[in-house]
């Protein structure tokens, strides 16, 4: 199931003042979710030009003057993570090189984030090395969602604004009664249990569990024990990405060993890698809820899946930074 579920409704303050000044143009990676925030912002989407060369070189042009203007590039970095990268670099260098006053790489999804330290020797820290390029090719700014790691944001020497999507499924769960009933929120493993406890806090300050798990390898998962007690209870493991989905199912059955009767995972990201479909499908949980900071393709939909719209938490950050107001207030 698809369905919007906005956090806030259209600023009251809008129209935006000097609205010729602020431009949203979209990369290939999620055009329907910027065009969603444009349609919050009241506005069009930008026109642009995107070609590639026989080679596969990219070829970018804007196609309408932005010399003065407040540009605000909406493109997560999502798979083929590599690609949309590299056209989200080469967007921002076409409106630095366009005269732009001020642009704002606008980053649902970032990618490579997951390599943010080094835990052995020679290993590249991408998460910062990224950073350093969406810099080098021009931006101001940056708007991210849901960064994997909250040191992500030292890692850009230009301002970050740092928002969250949680509050959009805390309110999915409160609309579909599930608060009524005794819930446990579940962090999948010791690294997301700031995460979980706050996610619990605003589900009417709802208990934690932890699992414990061991991992032998890169995306190779090994559950070995809870800590808090899920009997007769609906658990709701809490991440900020589902990837080949082996922590979550992993966890899952753990759960449903330990007596959970109900199963909910809630993501934020749906990266969805192989075999991610055939694990979630499988009847281990009620429902699983993502949002579409990046987007699923028909042939990765199932009927346990709900997805739900970000678009009007990013429409309002993009309105308040451009109005020079506060975004982190969007959330107290």
């Amino acid at each position: 199931m698809v369905r919007s579920a906005p956090l806030l409704p259209p600023s009251p303050l809008a129209p935006i003042s000097d609205s010729n000044r602020l431009k949203i143009f979209s990369g290939s990676a999620n055009p329907a979710l910027a065009q969603e925030v444009a349609r919050y912002l009241g506005m069009d989407l930008g026109p642009m030009v995107q070609k590639r060369f026989a080679d596969g070189e990219l070829y970018i042009q804007i196609q309408e003057s932005i010399r003065g203007a407040d540009v605000y590039l909406v493109q997560p970095t999502c798979r083929p993570v590599n690609d949309h990268l590299m056209e989200l670099l080469v967007i921002i260098d076409a409106c630095r090189r366009a005269s732009a006053r001020q642009i704002t790489a606008v980053l649902p999804y970032y990618g490579y984030a997951r390599a943010d330290r080094k835990t052995a020797g020679r290993e590249a820290i991408t998460a910062k090395l990224v950073a350093n390029m969406i810099t080098q090719a021009g931006a101001h700014r940056v708007l991210a969602m849901d960064l994997h790691s909250a040191q992500i944001q030292g890692y850009f020497d230009i301002p970050l604004d740092h928002v969250y999507a949680q509050p959009v499924l805390q309110a999915y769960l409160k609309e579909k009664g599930i608060l009524n009933e005794e819930i446990v929120v579940v962090s999948p493993d010791v690294g997301g249990v700031a995460r979980a406890r706050a996610f619990a806090k605003k589900l009417k300050e709802a208990p934690l569990a932890i699992i414990d798990k061991r991992r032998q390898a890169h995306n190779d998962v090994e559950v070995m024990n809870l800590i808090g007690d899920v009997r007769d209870k609906i658990a709701i493991l809490v991440d900020d990405m589902i990837d080949t989905a082996g922590t979550i199912s992993e966890g899952a059955k753990l759960l449903r060993k330990l007596g959970a009767k109900a199963v909910y995972a809630c993501a934020i990201h749906p990266v969805f890698s192989e075999p991610a479909i055939q694990r979630l499908r499988g009847g281990l949980f009620e429902e699983v809820i993502v949002t579409n900071t990046i987007p699923v393709p028909a042939e990765q939909r199932f009927p346990e899946l709900t997805i739900l719209s970000v678009a009007n938490v990013l429409g309002e950050a993009i309105w308040r930074i451009h109005e020079d107001s506060s975004v982190s207030s969007m959330f107290h």
